[in-house]
């Protein structure tokens, strides 16, 4: 049995304007309309199929915060399909070697030592299934003979910004590995490059699940105590069959934040890579991005509406508005609807600076979108001054918001379409589109669409303080409270 992991964390921070750490960079839209991890789901059940390993299951592992994003994109990745979605969710981000570690307990459990892991990044692309279906179906006869496999990709030039795997002697269709080596100097990649004994670090695994665990015991002692705690720690309050396991903050917070790479890959004497050509990238900065979009004959490319006048080598990408450049040689300009970003190609890696100072000035564009994704739908802020702010809610049917109440602010809700189901303190009423109602500070109330088409509202809220954690919970579907 092979079962796909998918490993679902990182903030994407090379990519902001459009990823942030409330919606990264798995669930960011490429020109296609397509998420990476969208293209991750299909991709591992792809395998599945070709292989010819019938149902399987699917293991995810992200942030809790974003388990119903990675829930609705794994519903539409495989429309008529049956592979059982299971996700871990982590409190916190530990690294590659805790998350694994825990994802191997589960397999081993659920499936047996020699169900073999197919661990993948969700943020990765690869344009050619085939080859990865039949490199896959390679690294598995490795696997088979408990041996680490990691996938190297075939350089098409001296990439400073990859780590290199150095392959020696031949094992079956893949080799065995000699060293890693950290993102080398432009020098050094040329010569790995001409040797032809080096490949890129793709970050994308496949071994048995028991066989993982016992490198881990061997080689990290501290990450395997820490990670079988853990494990025992989830198995008090949940059981191996549940579709969602919530990782307990405490235990894990205790394992060391190391990479498998670290922890393991650069240590055993059982690693093998598997030599791949399957048009892969990491999506790592707006440059990737860029690469995806076929240029104009002066080499400009544009994601939306875009004109471009005495202009070379430039990227747009806009979301709503219509971008003119004029005059500009090798730019690269993001546009959404609350922040810009104009920055050099050259400096396509120095993005992550920028949400550094967001940071540091507790500024929430490196956190949070204008449209904000909830478990129950969105919501956009049209507008806010002094004493007020304006919402665009959206509700998806069947779902409702918790019973909550806030202490500062009262709401003014005006139904523009579908209908909403509403709880106003001790009344429960239904509000029809051009309809209103009013919720005083201090009242419990909730919202719900009860319909089968898309609720949106207009909210206008007043008070002294409107911020986000005015809100006190009662109840909630999402497990919030």
């Amino acid at each position: 049995m092979i079962i796909p992991v998918i490993l679902s964390g990182g903030a994407g921070t090379r990519l902001w304007p459009v990823s942030r750490e409330g919606r990264p960079k798995p669930f960011i839209k490429l020109a296609d309309g397509e998420s990476l991890l969208f293209k991750t789901y299909r991709r591992a059940v792809a395998v599945i199929k070709a292989l010819g390993y019938g149902a399987g299951e699917l293991l995810t592992i992200t942030n809790r915060d974003y388990y119903f994003m990675s829930k609705d994109e794994l519903a539409a990745a495989q429309p008529g399909e049956h592979h059982p979605g299971v996700f871990m969710l982590e409190p916190a981000g530990r690294n590659t070697a805790p998350a694994i570690a825990l994802a191997a307990h589960q397999v081993l459990e659920k499936h047996g030592p020699d169900s073999v892991m197919l661990v993948l990044a969700a943020d990765h692309l690869v344009k050619d299934q085939s080859s990865f279906n039949m490199v896959i179906e390679n690294a598995m006869v490795l696997a088979q003979d408990d041996r680490l496999v990691t996938f190297g990709i075939v350089p098409t030039g001296p990439e400073i910004g990859f780590g290199y795997i150095e392959a020696g002697e031949t094992l079956f269709n893949g080799r065995k590995v000699v060293r890693f080596v950290e993102k080398p100097s432009l020098e050094k990649a040329q010569a790995y490059i001409t040797s032809g004994n080096f490949f890129w670090n793709s970050g994308m695994f496949c071994f048995k699940a028991g066989v993982i665990l016992e490198q881990l015991a061997q080689y990290a002692p501290e990450v395997a105590k820490g990670a079988q705690d853990c494990w025992l720690s989830l198995m008090e309050n949940q059981k191996i069959s549940d579709a969602m396991l919530e990782i307990p903050a405490l235990p894990f917070s205790k394992v060391p934040d190391i990479s498998i790479d670290y922890a393991v890959m650069e240590r055993s004497c059982q690693v093998a890579v598997m030599p791949s050509n399957f048009g892969w990238s990491d999506i790592g900065s707006w440059n990737a991005v860029k690469e995806l979009v076929e240029p104009d004959e002066a080499n400009n490319r544009a994601v939306g509406e875009a004109i471009f006048v005495d202009s070379q080598n430039t990227f747009v990408q806009s979301e709503a508005r219509l971008v003119a450049t004029v005059g500009v040689d090798n730019l690269m300009i993001i546009d959404t609807p609350d922040a810009l970003l104009v920055a050099h190609s050259d400096k396509a890696q120095d993005v992550k600076k920028v949400v550094a100072h967001l940071k540091k000035a507790q500024h929430d564009a490196y956190k949070l979108h204008r449209t904000v994704v909830r478990p129950w739908g969105t919501y956009t802020v049209l507008e806010e001054g002094d004493g007020f702010k304006i919402k665009r809610i959206e509700v998806k049917p069947g779902a409702s918001l918790s019973l909550q109440m806030h202490h500062h602010r009262s709401e003014h809700w005006i139904v523009v379409n579908g209908m909403a189901k509403v709880i106003n303190g001790d009344r429960e009423i239904f509000v029809s589109t051009n309809e209103s109602t009013y919720i005083p500070a201090g009242h419990k109330h909730r919202l719900e669409n009860p319909g089968i088409l898309d609720l949106v509202m207009i909210e206008v809220q007043s008070g002294e303080y409107l911020g986000e954690d005015d809100i006190v919970r009662f109840e909630d579907h999402y497990g919030r409270c």
